[in-house]
């Protein structure tokens, strides 16, 4: 009689994923590493073994039954991948003390791109004959014959500016703004597209539009720079067919290949699109189109080793929103409110004579009633739009976008209906992770602030703001959003990417640009060594790896961030202090004059310092997660020695610092770079006492408001941080949202209290980096961190204050969904809390011993004053007025 073996009760898995991809189509990775996590189990189930089964390639292979709880990227079992590879992987698992295993998961379905230069046969084309030359885009086709019907079909696909493809008249794939920005000289990626159901047996056709894009189109501020990687765009595309009748049929770009004038006229990133659907020529990519008289390409070179997979979904269209009000300006002018700071663009219904014109004009903002256009610089923001005069005619942009929330609609022709226009939000579809509610709508306005801030500035890289002529990946900047970002989205292999393309522009010094991709921008053009900005070479690849628990960003950086730190640690003077280059310190602090953001109360050289302890700090510990020992031990010392001159040069008898300020005892108790518990607690007492004396509103910038309220909590002040957190006056987080703010801006009074726009030259009404507060709600307020990389083990322990009667925060961590959730009741507090399985949690929350729990989700209520009797007077932290 066989014998039985019990299974895990109620054990489900979910489908696997291959490294951070979430369409692992054209994966660049030969051994990708595998992740699974548990769709269902009985609490405090655990994993003891796992079974990776490996499909395809004529035969099954399976890892057999793997001791270990390991299930965030586990390494892939079997030989490495060839270019075109495809598999197909289950997972089950054993646990729980039963004998057998879990039921196979559903499968991933995974297929490798083009892992070699010589895979590429296709040769990258430029138009012939003049085309081409200026900023209209042209159209470029192909044609090519199928022996039979496609069994299987994938097109590799990328470009020198950006590009949408059409095969048999149809649009291939909803991607936006491929192939996205990069260091194009050193990394271009490339898009792998099935288009199987596409193709038909016989003549096909392949017609693919070309823009500038960030490749030739302007870039940057103060009129911008033009063609700043090359004079021409071009086109790289190889279509590769498996036919029914067992031929395989290769065809890629060629001087084979025509080209014509687009109906696009304009399309630049900064200034919009100009389009007249009288210069439309329809058919043109369908196979039958007489493309005798369109003019012929020239073929350009390309260092094929340079072709990359990504890393990161592409941007695409997420959602539409649509006009909450429509009305006409002082000027007669048609304004359309969306009732929300986005980014993307705007699609039209309209119906009218040939050759009427429709203008769109965008801007964040509103003065006396008329668009405010003056922030946006030297960036025009303009969309055209001309009739053919054929009935209902639907029209959006397709290279370009904008940061706005109103729009002018000029020359629009007949009567104004519903759906005339929608706008359509862009961004890379990174998958959403994080969620924070609270009792206190200001708060949660603020927070969802945050979401769309990120949002809009998340555009292929990490951006500083949307809307203006710059739109740059400052590094300033996501070095200190990044613990934010990373609770909100999956922006692992975004992120991963951004800092490849650091890595290759940092300088041979190990000076690390201000922007990335690197532009010539003047007075930030050649960078020098800033701490802050340049320190993002050490701490973004650390986030990542705590927040994703992945080791392999920290192996991929190493070396930029060895060199960064490195660099620094050369620049200090005999007394360890880092005074020899300009900094930027405390960037944008509120009593820096409009005109000059410089003007800091903080002293740059104290910030500086403060930071590359933080870094050498953190290198130490990079080295020992990746086992570097020598390495460990000179950057261990790097580390003390930075404290001890840190503390000689700037810390006072008593605690006191040389500067007096929120930000200098900021960072100087967040890197703990204060001696002695006793001087501590005195520097986090004073602390608290210029805050008050500030009235509770900020005094900080770049470099202290990501931490203020976290230094604060954490030394004894918790009611100072949520007085800080909750005031209402300028400047101050809710100010902006009593303004009417839907995003974060740039200044805190980006909109003075008068209702007009700040005079200063830098005046963004979406930039996140300020909005770096919401890591604290997640964290503190909600109550919900990572105690290990990866929310291996989780840290539970929320802060109530400030009067809120709840809050609560969910995370879709590498294990799974973890949940806080707390409410007042009474006089007690009661947290639910919902932890992985798999995975730990510490429990500490307030008046009680920190105590460990299993996956599952868990009920505590312990004794708590109820919010009425929170430290936080209403009036004093803005509320009740």
């Amino acid at each position: 009689m066989p014998q039985q073996h019990s299974v895990p009760s109620g054990v489900s898995l979910e489908a696997p994923t291959a490294e951070h991809h979430r369409v692992a189509l054209g994966i660049g990775e030969a051994a990708p590493r595998l992740s699974w996590t548990v769709r269902s189990a009985p609490p405090g189930w655990t994993q003891d073994a796992y079974e990776i089964e490996i499909g395809g390639g004529g035969e099954t292979r399976r890892s057999g039954r793997v001791p270990g709880a390991e299930s965030v990227l586990v390494p892939w079992p079997t030989a490495p991948l060839g270019s075109r590879e495809r598999r197909t992987v289950r997972v089950r698992v054993w646990g729980g003390g039963a004998d057998g295993p879990s039921p196979w998961s559903p499968p991933l379905d995974l297929e490798t791109g083009l892992l070699r230069p010589d895979d590429w046969s296709a040769r990258m084309v430029t138009p012939a004959d003049g085309l081409g030359d200026d900023e209209r885009p042209v159209l470029l086709r192909g044609v090519l014959e199928l022996p039979a019907p496609a069994r299987s079909a994938r097109l590799y696909i990328t470009a020198h500016g950006l590009y949408q493809a059409e095969l048999n008249g149809v649009r291939v794939g909803d991607e936006e703004l491929d192939p996205g920005w990069t260091s194009y000289h050193q990394r271009l990626r490339y898009r792998t597209h099935d288009v199987t159901r596409l193709l038909r047996p016989g003549r096909n056709a392949l017609g693919v539009w070309l823009a500038e894009g960030w490749y030739r189109g302007r870039l940057g501020f103060h009129g911008g720079s033009r063609a700043v990687y090359g004079d021409r765009t071009g086109l790289l595309a190889q279509l590769e067919v498996e036919c029914a009748d067992g031929s395989v049929v290769r065809f890629g770009t060629d001087e084979n290949w025509k080209a014509a004038p687009s109906p696009i006229l304009f399309s630049g990133l900064y200034d919009g699109e100009h389009h007249d659907a009288r210069l439309e020529t329809p058919g043109w990519s369908l196979p039958d189109f007489d493309d005798s008289h369109w003019s012929g390409v020239r073929t350009v070179e390309r260092d094929r080793a340079t072709l990359v997979a990504p890393l990161s979904p592409p941007v695409r269209c997420v959602e539409e929103v649509a006009p909450v009000a429509t009305w006409t300006s002082p000027s007669g002018r048609r304004i359309v409110d969306f009732g929300q700071n986005l980014v993307g663009r705007l699609r039209l219904r309209v119906s009218g004579p040939a050759g009427t014109e429709v203008t769109l004009r965008h801007a964040e903002v509103l003065q006396d009633g008329e668009l405010c256009t003056r922030p946006l610089r030297h960036a025009a923001a303009t969309d055209r739009y001309v009739l053919s005069g054929d009935g209902v005619e639907e029209w959006e942009p397709r290279f370009t976008y904008h940061g706005f929330r109103y729009a002018e609609v000029t020359g629009w022709p007949g009567e104004w209906t519903d759906g005339a226009v929608v706008a359509r939000v862009l961004h890379t579809d990174l998958r959403p992770t994080g969620s924070f509610t609270c009792s206190d709508p200001l708060l949660q306005r603020l927070h969802d602030n945050v979401v769309w801030s990120m949002r809009g500035n998340f555009v292929d890289i990490p951006t500083d703001c949307p809307q203006r002529d710059e739109r740059l990946g400052w590094t300033g900047d996501i070095q200190v959003f990044a613990p934010t970002a990373s609770f909100l989205y999956d922006c692992s292999g975004m992120l991963a990417s951004w800092l490849a393309d650091l890595a290759v522009e940092q300088y041979p010094d190990g000076t690390v640009p201000f922007v990335v991709p690197t532009i010539d921008a003047p007075t930030w053009t050649p960078a020098w060594p800033a701490a802050v900005w340049g320190d993002v070479a050490v701490l973004l690849p650390w986030t990542l790896y705590q927040r994703f628990g992945d080791d392999r960003v920290l192996r991929d950086q190493y070396a930029s961030a060895t060199a960064w730190v490195d660099l620094v640690a050369s620049r200090l003077d005999a007394d360890g202090v880092w005074r020899a280059d300009r900094q930027l310190g405390d960037w944008l602090d509120p009593a820096a004059p409009p005109e000059d953001p410089f003007q800091a109360r903080t002293d740059p050289t104290l910030v500086a310092t403060a930071y590359f302890a933080a870094s050498a700090r953190t290198m130490a510990d990079t080295a020992r997660v990746l086992g570097r020992t020598r390495d460990q031990e000179r950057y261990s010392g790097l580390a003390e020695r930075a404290r001890a001159s840190f503390g000689a040069a700037f810390v006072r008898p008593g605690g006191r610092l040389t500067s007096d300020t929120q930000t200098a005892y900021t960072l100087a108790l967040h890197f703990d770079l204060i001696p002695g518990a006793a001087a501590r607690g005195a520097a986090a007492d004073r602390l608290a006492e210029l805050v008050a004396e500030e009235g509770h509103r900020i005094a900080t910038g770049f470099a202290g408001t990501p931490l203020v309220c976290d230094v604060l909590a954490a030394n004894g002040h918790l009611a100072t941080a949520y007085r800080l957190l909750l005031q209402r006056e300028c400047p101050s987080w809710l100010y902006a949202v009593l303004q009417g703010a839907t995003t974060v801006w740039e200044r805190w009074d980006s909109l003075l209290p008068d209702g007009r726009v700040n005079p200063g030259e830098m005046t963004s009404f979406n930039h996140y980096a300020l909005g770096a507060v919401a890591d604290w709600l997640h964290r503190t307020v909600a109550g919900l961190a990572p105690d290990a990389p990866g929310y291996r083990r989780l840290r539970v322990a929320p802060r109530p204050g400030g009067g809120l009667e709840h809050a609560g925060a969910s995370h879709l961590t590498p294990y799974g969904r973890a949940e806080v959730r707390w409410r007042r009741r009474g006089g007690e507090l009661l947290v639910d809390v919902t932890v992985p399985t798999g995975t730990t949690a510490v429990v500490d929350l307030p008046g009680t011993p920190p105590v460990e729990v299993a996956g599952g989700r868990h009920g505590f209520r312990v004794p708590h004053p109820p919010a009425d009797a929170d430290e936080v007077p209403a009036q004093a932290a803005g509320r009740g007025r």
